[in-house]
């Protein structure tokens, strides 16, 4: 077993940050020029790096590495040199890459016992990273089965477009702008939004109950 971070609010408050920059720098990969690349290289190592700060398990460490290098490589080679396996490859590597960082703050966050603001942290950044998981599962559903997802604009779905969705539907804003009009696209929203309730009440619970078991 390796260490974790010493100061953990520190590295989950770390994440936190990466996670929100991340969210806001996916135009990035569309910029065209050196642009891509310095936005896979950040995605590629995020992940990797708070793996590392908060799980001492090697096989953890080593499976979400070698998912970073898939995510990594699977980008640059669809951000120059497009084609629908390339964009296939950035969809499946980035589920898996998401799939293990999910797991890995869920157990953390509630395999805590006690309440302390690390945990928090680590909660709100598994939040976020649920948003960022189905927005790569929602675009493999759109690039298995083209206009499963419509704007009401007519205006073409992307990659940033389907991650504002994914964030509109997981807190079930649903200002309506893309609607999902395929049966497996309306199944997978739906589910999707439901994650995003049951997770807050399941995790309320879970604190009250540290705290009242303390008290």
């Amino acid at each position: 077993m390796l260490p974790a971070a010493r100061n953990l609010t520190l590295a989950n408050s770390l994440f936190l940050g990466g996670m929100v920059l991340h969210n806001l720098s996916y135009p990035l990969a569309g910029a065209g020029g050196i642009w891509p690349a310095v936005f896979y290289l950040y995605y590629g190592a995020l992940f990797v790096l708070a793996t590392w700060a908060l799980s001492a398990s090697r096989p953890w460490r080593a499976m979400i590495s070698a998912a970073g290098v898939l995510v990594l490589c699977a980008g640059l080679a669809n951000s120059y040199g497009p084609t629908p396996a390339s964009a296939l490859a950035v969809y499946v590597s980035s589920i898996l890459y998401h799939l293990g960082m999910i797991i890995v703050l869920a157990r953390y966050t509630f395999g805590a016992r006690r309440v302390m603001t690390d945990v928090l942290l680590a909660a709100t950044s598994l939040y976020l990273v649920l948003g960022s998981a189905f927005a790569a599962l929602l675009a493999l559903i759109e690039w298995a089965a083209p206009g499963s997802f419509v704007a009401g604009t007519g205006a073409a779905i992307g990659w940033q477009q389907m991650l504002y969705f994914s964030y509109v539907t997981l807190t079930t804003l649903g200002y309506g702008d893309i609607l999902p009009v395929g049966s497996v696209a309306q199944s997978v929203t739906t589910f999707e939004a439901i994650c995003g309730t049951l997770y807050t009440v399941i995790l309320l619970s879970r604190l009250v109950g540290l705290h009242a078991s303390r008290s």
